[in-house]
């Protein structure tokens, strides 16, 4: 019986000691903290000389409702609310001496060349999916996100060139572009275009 008592009180010490050991492994060690590790390798692929001068971005918002008619099975449908940017802008590393004509001493033309888009941009943190009914499969819903978020930039896109983002772009290379140079050179300046 002795025995018996010693070997419980052996093995609660036993237990009590391990518990202990835990408790100081875990809080004094810090080992219950998660530790986060990230290893990057950068790589360049390309540097880009930018010598385009942004004249005029339009920040749009627009609500999209696509549908996939289907014959047997219920037709897909996604509404989202894609909101983005439009830049026009002007290359100027397209202009060359040949493209600034002095007229005395007081004038100056210069061509410039055509305006172009400089990037459509969809903002992926103020655009949301409100919607999406008739996928059933997880790759369903994928490709319904994917394709509308496509979609959404080439609509961008579209409404700028119908609201004419580059006859506002050459608008505003008069607007602003020209008294900046005015300013600068102290010359009377023409703008014109290829």
């Amino acid at each position: 019986m002795f025995k018996r008592f010693i070997y419980v009180i052996g093995t609660l010490v036993f237990i009590a000691t391990l518990l202990v050991a835990g408790w100081l492994i875990y809080y004094k060690f810090d080992l219950g903290a998660s530790k986060v590790e990230v290893k990057e390798d950068l790589m360049i692929e390309r540097i880009t000389d930018i010598g385009k001068l942004e004249l005029v971005k339009y920040s749009m918002k627009d609500v999209i409702e696509r549908k996939e008619l289907r014959y047997f099975f219920p037709d897909q449908r996604v509404l989202f609310i894609a909101v983005g940017e439009v830049a026009g802008c002007i290359d100027l590393r397209q202009v060359s001496e040949k493209d600034i004509v002095k007229h005395g001493i007081d004038s100056v033309t210069i061509y410039l060349p055509q305006p172009e888009i400089c990037y459509v941009r969809l903002d992926h943190k103020k655009s949301k999916v409100y919607d999406i009914s008739g996928a059933w499969l997880p790759g369903d819903t994928q490709d319904l996100v994917e394709g509308i978020y496509k979609f959404a930039e080439q609509r961008l896109l579209k409404n700028a060139q119908e609201m004419d983002v580059l006859g506002k772009t050459k608008e505003n290379a008069s607007v602003i572009f020209k008294p900046m140079l005015e300013n600068i050179t102290g010359v009377r300046v023409n703008i014109a275009f290829r």
